[in-house]
């Protein structure tokens, strides 16, 4: 680790054998300014107690817990679904924990549904798991970019669509 600092500071060949003596003064600054720039730790997932009612969207980069119910969309990196939880409309995360209640549409690169998970609503995912026990009625689709809608639709239907189309009208 100290030797990374006195790779990266900038000195001609003839200076740095007087600098081994003088190196000590610097490389205790060069610690501190590697901790300033080190990244914050990741703060702890908001959490939506189970009393809470929300009508609206949430949208986060951060993780989320939710106890309570949400009329609207919630979008988050990290995406916990309680026992005692409502949702109601679409969820977007790269991680989905479904322990509740979610009545919409599930998007994630890694979706979980627990024992408990109650799902009425498509799930576009990359990875899945669905425990024994858990109630789940819809359609379930694999992506490799799911937190995309935009990217579904584009594939070529259009191409498809109008190929057929010309041949009908051309015979």
């Amino acid at each position: 680790m100290f030797s990374k600092s006195k790779i990266n500071e900038p000195a001609p060949k003839a200076p740095e054998a007087v600098k081994p003596a003088t190196s000590t003064a610097p490389a205790a600054p060069a610690p501190s300014d590697f901790k300033a720039a080190a990244p914050k730790p990741k703060p702890p997932a908001s959490v939506l107690s189970s009393d809470l009612h929300i009508t609206g969207n949430i949208k986060t980069s951060g993780d989320i817990q939710v106890e309570g119910s949400v009329e609207g969309d919630i979008r988050a990196h990290l995406l916990t679904i309680g026992e005692t939880a409502t949702i109601k409309g679409e969820v977007t995360a790269d991680d989905v924990v479904i322990n509740g209640r979610i009545v919409g549409r599930v998007r994630g690169l890694k979706v979980r549904l627990t024992s408990t998970a109650r799902v009425e609503g498509d799930i576009i995912h990359k990875t899945i798991a669905i425990e024994s026990g858990a109630h789940f009625e819809g359609s379930v689709q694999r992506q490799d970019d799911p937190l995309n809608p935009g990217r579904a639709a584009k594939p070529a239907a259009n191409p498809a669509a109008t190929a057929p189309a010309a041949k009908p009208e051309g015979v």
